[in-house]
């Protein structure tokens, strides 16, 4: 009976009304399709993710670009300006619309790019750079750091720093010999490849830090997130921390609220692909980010180093950024403007730019 009382009052609305609640209806159709549409491409990710691992280390995406697949490059979209924002409502890139620029990938130092997420990303985060950087002949592995990604270990029962970049390492060292890669660090994934770089320098031709922690010997990634202390009231409000072992020791780890998420780390991205990392990215392991890395001048400052600098950023805002260029100058800095945190989702033709002009330099 209430049922049909309240379907006679819904008859009885003025058109005002009806228009006002049908819009709120589509609204929310919509965002259930955007959310959908988030959920099917993490389960697709994930899927191929589990057959590569037929092959490779089941911590790492690792493919190879295929030789027939070349496009003539009349065929490809022109790339973005990185001076221009991204539309939020963009739509994911397809494979036939991705960028080519022809590069002479046998004419370069290597072609190997290596891609390290940030804390509670996973190698999903990088499905738009994987794609570019296949089509432009770049042989790709995008690596699930321990307790992320479709990693199955309990992030809050991670201990060490080592412990949690060992899929890195162990993938560095299964390198065939004289193998060299291009590391590429993104947040956290900063303080991840450096301590890469000072166990295998050799193997790394070049690094680049994508809105990273970069350390100087002695830091650790706390010390660089207490020099914004007070400065960042949204980063502070996103942080929930777990105490797996009580309340009287160290967290174990910290989640972002998921409602901040679009502030902090997507202001800039897509909704789906804010929708995607709503349902993909888990807890960060706080014991890393309190370890102080020994980095090296013969073996961390061996290694070539660049950093991509995020001008829209509210997680690592750009005078971080510039604090840590400062106190430890890379060979070159280069600026992405109208990109958010995450600029593998809000300017992910602009990066693959810069990624592709690195990989270049002699």
């Amino acid at each position: 009976m209430g049922n049909i009382c309240a379907r006679l009052k819904r008859s009885q609305q003025p058109p005002s009304a009806k228009k006002r609640s049908s819009s709120r209806r589509e609204r929310k159709l919509n965002d259930a399709a955007i959310r959908e549409q988030a959920i099917a491409a993490a389960i697709l990710f994930k899927h191929h993710h589990h057959q590569q691992q037929q092959h490779f280390d089941r911590s790492t995406s690792l493919r190879y670009p295929n030789g027939g697949s070349k496009k003539n490059s009349s065929n490809a979209l022109p790339r973005s300006s990185s001076s221009r924002s991204r539309s939020l409502t963009d739509p994911l890139l397809q494979p036939h619309q991705l960028l080519n620029q022809g590069v002479k990938v046998d004419d370069l130092e290597t072609s190997h790019i290596v891609l390290v997420h940030g804390g509670g990303f996973g190698a999903w985060c990088w499905y738009k750079s994987i794609a570019l950087l296949e089509e432009s002949g770049y042989k790709v592995a995008a690596i699930d750091l321990t307790g992320s990604g479709v990693s199955s270990f309990d992030t809050n029962s991670i201990t060490s720093l080592s412990q949690y970049v060992k899929p890195l390492t162990d993938f560095l060292e299964n390198l065939p010999e004289g193998g060299k890669v291009i590391l590429v660090g993104h947040d956290f994934g900063g303080a991840c490849i450096s301590y890469a770089m000072e166990m295998f320098p050799v193997k790394i031709s070049k690094a680049v830090f994508i809105a990273a922690a970069m350390l100087t010997s002695g830091q650790s990634t706390l010390d660089i997130i207490s020099q914004q202390a007070g400065g960042n009231d949204l980063m502070q409000q996103a942080q929930n921390f777990i105490y797996a072992n009580g309340n009287d020791h160290p967290p174990s780890a910290f989640d972002l609220d998921k409602s901040l998420l679009r502030d902090l780390l997507f202001n800039q991205s897509p909704a789906k692909d804010v929708a995607l990392a709503s349902v993909s990215m888990r807890s960060v392991p706080f014991a890393p980010v309190l370890e102080k890395l020994s980095l090296s001048d013969l073996k961390y400052g061996s290694v070539r180093r660049f950093y991509i600098e995020t001008l829209e950023d509210n997680a690592i805002p750009i005078s971080l950024q510039e604090n840590m260029i400062n106190a430890s100058p890379p060979e070159k800095v280069f600026r992405l403007k109208g990109a958010d945190h995450s600029p593998f989702f809000s300017k992910p033709q602009a990066l693959h730019k810069l990624l592709v002009e690195i990989s270049k330099i002699l």
